[in-house]
């Protein structure tokens, strides 16, 4: 063979396995509020905007994009103590302005009273939404809490509620009757089982693994103790109409850590 051809045929298989040993493939759209999974070589390292992410024996790793993120995202891939890094652009969204009137003015206005109360139930929140676990359920494709139901409300949507501004809504809202059976939307391990809180009533949080969790609010009966471990499927509790709360309905929301996403990027609602 001619020495030429071969330089240039080796040439190829150089450039070909440096393009491979940081392929990384992403699904989901760059889009505020979405959830993106990755996948790369088991052996690579990744870091999220210079965060360790936890990558899978298969490869796979999680992130997500806040609601009202502006800058882009910067992943590097490590591997072989080479280093490359992906800019991806984030897509804005436009967000419903959603008016709810009627709530009694003590949950659009707390009381003083009940002020430590909802600082003690938020810290329980957010430590449940920190866990970082190795489990890998997230690289599942999620199915949708309820058989039959009407998505009343939407993701980031701004709520002004009795003609107050406040803050936006973090998930998606079913409309369905009481005592409806809920299902988990994926395996999982209850980090948070509060039959009670102030603004959410019956509140369930699920691990899923690599900081990826989902919340179910509003329960009316809940079928699961904190700990337990779930199946895609299985019936976790029923939908009611406890705490902040107009009428009988479901609020499911998915994080990234404290990074609050959009269930509509893995549920199928059409």
């Amino acid at each position: 063979m001619d020495s030429k051809i071969i330089k240039i045929f080796l040439f190829s298989i150089i450039v070909f396995s440096n393009q491979n040993l940081s392929a990384v493939e992403f699904k989901g759209k760059f889009n505020q509020g979405s959830f993106i999974l990755g996948k790369t070589s088991p052996e690579a390292k990744v870091k999220i905007d210079k965060k360790d992410i936890l990558v899978t024996e298969e490869g796979y790793f999680a992130f997500g994009i806040g609601r009202d993120r502006k800058k882009d995202v910067t992943i590097q891939i490590i591997k072989d103590q080479k280093s490359d890094v992906i800019i991806k652009k984030v897509f804005k969204r436009k967000y419903k302005i959603q008016r709810i009137d009627g709530l009694p003015e003590k949950k659009v206005t707390p009381p003083k009273e009940v002020y430590e109360r909802i600082k003690r139930e938020n810290k329980i929140i957010v430590e449940a939404r920190e866990i970082e676990s190795n489990l890998n359920f997230f690289t599942k494709k999620f199915i949708n809490p309820l058989d039959e139901a009407i998505v009343t409300g939407v993701y980031g949507s701004q709520r002004i509620l009795n003609g107050k501004p406040k803050w936006p809504h973090y998930g998606v809202d079913f409309a369905a009757k009481e005592g409806t059976k809920i299902k988990a939307m994926l395996d999982g391990t209850a980090t948070m089982v509060e039959p009670n809180l102030f603004y959410t009533g019956g509140t369930l949080i699920f691990d899923h693994g690599h900081g990826i969790s989902t919340l179910y609010m509003h329960l009316k009966d809940i079928y699961v103790k904190k700990g337990q471990k779930v199946k895609q499927g299985e019936i976790i509790g029923t939908v009611g109409s406890t705490g902040r709360s107009t009428g009988p309905h479901l609020d499911v929301r998915l994080n990234w850590f404290g990074v609050r996403l959009d269930p509509a990027t893995v549920l199928d609602l059409n």
